[in-house]
């Protein structure tokens, strides 16, 4: 049973005013005025002008924008540039994508390849190139009313689960233990539209009429839905990069259930969990920007094995490594 302590502490999570961000995040930077969620200078604190804008959700939370942006200014500088600065605009694939094309930001680091194609259709970018490669994992409460096995279910057959006992929970709520319920950020972002796939692919909408009570919507950004999953002792679809970002008293009240691992000779059949669960992240450069020329450099830097894709290997939280290159798809 959900206690009245735990009632509170979601009241006061669903009512928060926005999106928190860690305190790690804050360090060597500054929120802009024009809308940015933060403001990075490479460690020069003479820089002024801000000549790079980029868009994403979670590897801004967990800090890889930020780790890009410092990196990127410093290399720039050692090439005889003078200091400048980078914004970062919190928001998911779809959010990201539209400030692209409203020229708000100059490049959207996005999970999804068909609407980036859009994009670069439309003429609101004018190059995707993948960036790195996030995982998506399944997790939830250890308490595990929906019966997964870690052991001898596919991610299909989790869902199935997941199904079939928020139903049966639904139509008679247990008594000696927390019923099966779903967390979905609900939010057209990358997390969101994977999965609805994935529901999709077993022949179920759960957000559709009649609406499944078992399905609980919840539009946050992914550090927020994680908490909120948390809390609640409910199943969710999230990423290694903001389970890895997310503090201990979160992840340690949930299990994974399922992860994403990038192919390899002993794992690579296509359409199987680890297929399914990798979370691409590719760059699109917008048609209109600050700076043309630092902007297309950006791209350049970023795909290079020196420069973005350096920094990739070397991110990690506690020794762990949060994302893969992107010669690992």
């Amino acid at each position: 049973m959900v206690h009245l302590s735990t009632i509170l502490s979601l009241v006061a999570l669903v009512f928060q005013p926005g999106p928190a961000v860690s305190l790690e995040q804050h360090q060597n930077s500054s929120a802009s005025s024009d809308g940015a969620q933060e403001v990075y200078n490479g460690g020069f604190s003479n820089a002024q002008t801000v000549k790079l804008r980029i868009g994403n959700g979670g590897a801004g939370q967990s800090g890889l924008v930020k780790a890009f942006a410092d990196a990127y200014i410093q290399y720039s500088v050692g090439q005889g540039s003078s200091p400048f600065l980078v914004e970062w605009f919190l928001g998911d694939t779809t959010q990201s994508l539209a400030k692209l094309a409203s020229g708000a930001i100059d490049v959207a680091l996005t999970y999804n390849e068909a609407a980036e194609n859009a994009s670069i259709k439309s003429g609101a970018g004018v190059q995707r190139s993948l960036a790195f490669i996030d995982h998506f994992w399944l997790v939830g409460p250890p308490s595990n009313p929906a019966n997964l096995s870690t052991v001898g279910d596919t991610v299909l057959d989790m869902f199935n689960k997941l199904v079939t006992m928020g139903n049966a929970d639904q139509a008679v709520p247990p008594t000696d233990r927390v019923p099966t319920r779903f967390l979905s950020r609900y939010d057209k972002s990358a997390t969101n539209i994977k999965e609805s796939q994935l529901f999709i692919t077993i022949g179920q909408v759960p957000w559709a009429l009649a609406y499944s009570n078992w399905y609980h919507q919840y539009p946050r950004f992914p550090l927020q839905a994680l908490q909120g999953a948390s809390l609640l002792e409910e199943y969710t679809l999230t990423d290694k990069g903001t389970w890895l970002s997310s503090p201990s008293n979160v992840t340690s009240n949930l299990i994974v259930y399922k992860q994403g691992l990038e192919p390899s000779a002993s794992n690579s059949i296509p359409g199987d969990d680890t297929t399914i669960l990798l979370n691409p992240c590719a760059a699109v450069l917008g048609s209109q920007t600050l700076d043309n020329a630092v902007a297309k450099d950006f791209m350049k830097w970023l795909l290079s094995d020196d420069g973005g894709q350096k920094v990739v290997r070397g991110f990690k939280k506690n020794g762990v490594q949060l994302y893969a290159p992107a010669s690992k798809a």
